[in-house]
């Protein structure tokens, strides 16, 4: 393979090239766009479910410390209760970790899709190498996440600064209201808050996102040379190519050899070039070249006619005719139905004859063919 380190990495990646960085788990993947689907479906389950679940919760609490006498002395009671108790808190917090659950597995699916690759767990040396370890503590890649996170704690402290002040008379009533009440209430100013929260992590998810597709493509990008390395790792290389163009001539030409046998006549040149022919008496269409060759291929063929009895006719122009203008399984040409004709009609009288036990009849030896075909006459393969 030629050296593509120097070269730039200019060509957009092949589908190929993609495929094997998915199997590897390489994907496209957003942290911040995972992170911001958690807290965006967990803010809104809280402000659906927050009333619910606080007062579920209570009343949790309330039966959990409130105990008959008779149980204090009954380790299996108390059991059983702690038991209930957090079944009942269990049911209650279900939903929410339900949703959460699911958004945990949505961010991801959402960009780049689902990928599992048992590549991605093998342990790799170069992870465990701190040399390399210091590099990417100061790579460019590194960089930018400290740039994101410190304008992102930016943001977050700021919107959070002025919710605190928003909020601020809010929090100092709630120490007038009775527990129930002001616990209700704080978690709907939290809630909200919360929401507000994570919907300013939208604007992150806004940059963070494109700026991953665009840096995943990036990385993928492939030299020119690398793109025809992989050309001709996929296609084959020359002479790998070549070596199967060869077998799948060898297997034609077992084919169509095997066709012999079932020809009508075999129009020879008489040594260079041989054609057979097959006709179905009562057929609609005209006689078929099932097989066709020259040189050692057509000394296969006559030796395979010879071998079954198929006659032989000795045609020059119109097997050089036939030669040059058809190909295999296809119908002889209008032009030649007249020439192909008088051949046939000499093999059906020699079979007559033969069977007859009558005269033999004389091959054609005038069998013309029109002009156009005339330039065959000289031509080699």
């Amino acid at each position: 393979m030629a050296d593509d380190s120097d070269q730039e990495k200019t060509e957009e990646p092949t589908a190929k090239r993609e495929e094997d960085a998915r199997k590897k788990g390489d994907i496209a993947r957003s942290k911040e766009l995972n992170t911001v689907v958690v807290l965006m479906v967990g803010s809104m389950m809280i402000w659906m479910t927050g009333d619910r679940i606080i007062q579920g919760m209570w009343k949790v609490m309330e039966g959990a410390f409130t105990i008959e006498r008779s149980s204090l002395f009954d380790p299996l009671e108390t059991v059983n209760g702690l038991q209930l108790a957090m079944q009942d808190a269990l049911l209650f917090v279900a939903p929410f970790l339900a949703a959460m659950v699911i958004a945990a597995l949505a961010g991801p699916i959402a960009m780049g899709g689902w990928s599992f690759s048992a590549e991605a767990f093998t342990p790799k040396a170069s992870k465990m190498n701190p040399i390399e370890g210091f590099k990417r503590m100061f790579a460019m890649r590194s960089l930018i996440e400290l740039v994101k996170s410190l304008l992102k704690f930016g943001l977050v402290l700021g919107i959070m600064a002025l919710l605190v002040n928003n909020y601020l008379s809010e929090f100092i009533y709630l120490s007038r209201l009775p527990l129930e009440d002001a616990l209700l209430r704080a978690s709907d100013v939290m809630t909200l808050a919360f929401v507000v929260l994570c919907a300013s992590l939208l604007l992150v998810v806004a940059i963070d996102v494109p700026f991953s597709l665009w840096e995943y493509k990036k990385k993928l990008k492939m030299t020119l040379q690398e793109v025809k390395d992989e050309m001709k790792q996929t296609e084959g290389r020359p002479e790998v190519k070549g070596k199967v163009r060869q077998l799948q001539q060898e297997m034609s030409q077992g084919r169509m050899l095997e066709a012999v046998p079932q020809a009508d006549v075999i129009v020879t040149n008489p040594t260079h070039f041989a054609i057979a022919l097959k006709y179905e008496e009562g057929g609609n269409g005209a006689p078929i070249v099932v097989a066709k060759g020259a040189d050692l291929i057509a000394a296969n063929i006559r030796n395979i006619a010879v071998g079954h009895g198929v006659t032989l006719v000795s045609a020059p122009p119109l097997a050089r005719a036939l030669f040059f203008t058809t190909e295999i399984d296809q119908e002889v040409p209008k032009g030649l139905y007249l020439a192909v004709a008088q051949v046939l009609a000499y093999v059906y009288q020699l079979k007559m004859a033969t069977e007859k036990r009558w005269k033999k009849p004389e091959a054609p030896s005038d069998i013309s063919i029109p002009d156009e075909y005339k330039k065959y006459a000289n031509k080699t393969q």
